[in-house]
């Protein structure tokens, strides 16, 4: 780790809002920690590296972000283990993930010490601001947008890069109910599906929007062909447990590479259970709810860590998904692990648990 490379300014906020928070009742998103980190990209290299008071930006109308949407963002997740240490969970997966994503919105990629030192200088400073209830954790979203003002169709020279956390509980309260989308699409080869790019979220909600509409929670997305083969489902990764494996889609340059889904193919692994990683039908998942085969569905993500469903609707019917003893679930044993090993109850034997 490189992060003693970098000098980073600090400005204390002068009063912490942190006991305007009921940390036994943290909607998700909502409460936003005293600091952020924020970096800017200005001819050609990264400067003005600060950690500052929470508050909001200025900027023109003309910000060249705002109308061309070169705007990316990351996702991920900060736990207290049992001596009351601050860990990350794979970091540097994030950054690389990051960088993989500025490169296909042509934007200025973030050495590792800018990253992670801004990190974690960011949660030092916020450290109290990570909760240690049940099921609760630190959310944390780095972004990066350009910061050009022009009006013209062509990568920004300028960035500003910010890192900001907010105190979270669990992101649903009971299994969602989806529906299989065959009309839109979230992505399509060539595409930008596996970039965690702004416009990827926007162009999902109008399809969500009208799913809930007729009583679903979320969309399984199929591929932008056919619509034959599962993609993702709302915004994670899906899997199946079919004749007692672990089935998920293949990534692809549609399919988001995610931290969580990575993490559970290697753990679910380890533990003798095979694993495949292929294409997946809608029609393999529908005949296997109705023999029997296909025990569990759920989704796998950093605001979730893992969402076990309760019906897909897929041609206008519903399909019920089996219900399983909590005790005897997949999905229930991964969590369980998860959880334990980020708040350091087991041995951290993968090296995923980021100390500050």
């Amino acid at each position: 780790m490189t992060t003693d490379l970098v000098s980073i300014e600090l400005r204390k906020a002068e009063r912490s809002r942190i006991a305007e928070v009921d940390f036994n009742n943290l909607p998700f998103g909502k409460h936003f920690c005293d600091h952020m980190f924020v970096a800017d990209f200005v001819d050609g290299q990264w400067q003005n590296l600060q950690v500052v008071p929470f508050s909001d930006f200025t900027f023109s109308p003309a910000l060249s972000s705002l109308h061309y949407g070169q705007s990316i963002f990351e996702g991920m997740k900060a736990y207290k283990n049992e001596a009351g240490q601050v860990q990350l969970f794979r970091p540097l997966e994030n950054w690389k993930r990051m960088n993989e994503s500025a490169r296909r919105m042509c934007m200025a990629t973030i050495p590792e010490e800018v990253f992670m030192g801004g990190l974690e200088a960011l949660m030092r400073i916020d450290a109290d601001w990570v909760p240690n209830t049940p099921d609760s954790s630190l959310y944390i979203r780095p972004f990066l947008f350009g910061t050009d003002t022009y009006l013209g169709v062509a990568p920004s020279k300028t960035y500003r890069f910010c890192i900001f956390t907010c105190p979270v509980g669990a992101y649903y309260t009971k299994p969602p109910k989806l529906k299989v989308e065959t009309e839109y699409i979230r992505s399509a080869p060539g595409g930008v599906g596996y970039a965690k790019c702004a416009g990827n979220y926007a162009g999902s909600m109008y399809p969500t929007l009208l799913a809930q509409q007729e009583g679903y929670d979320q969309l399984i997305w199929t591929d932008a062909i056919e619509h034959k083969y599962i993609e993702e489902s709302g915004t994670m990764n899906i899997m199946f447990v079919i004749n007692g494996k672990l089935v998920t889609p293949a990534t692809s340059d549609s399919i988001l590479k995610g931290v969580t889904r990575d993490s559970i193919v290697q753990v679910v692994r380890s533990w003798g259970i095979e694993v495949e990683e292929r294409k997946v039908s809608i029609q393999e998942v529908i005949d296997g709810i109705q023999n029997g085969s296909l025990t569990e569905a759920f989704g796998a993500g950093t605001a979730v860590v893992v969402s076990p469903y309760s019906l897909i609707g897929y041609q206008g019917k519903d399909y019920m998904l089996p219900e399983v003893a909590q005790d005897d679930s997949l999905a229930t044993r991964i969590y369980n692990y998860l959880s334990d090993l980020r708040t350091g109850k087991i041995e951290d034997t993968y090296g995923w648990m980021h100390k500050i």
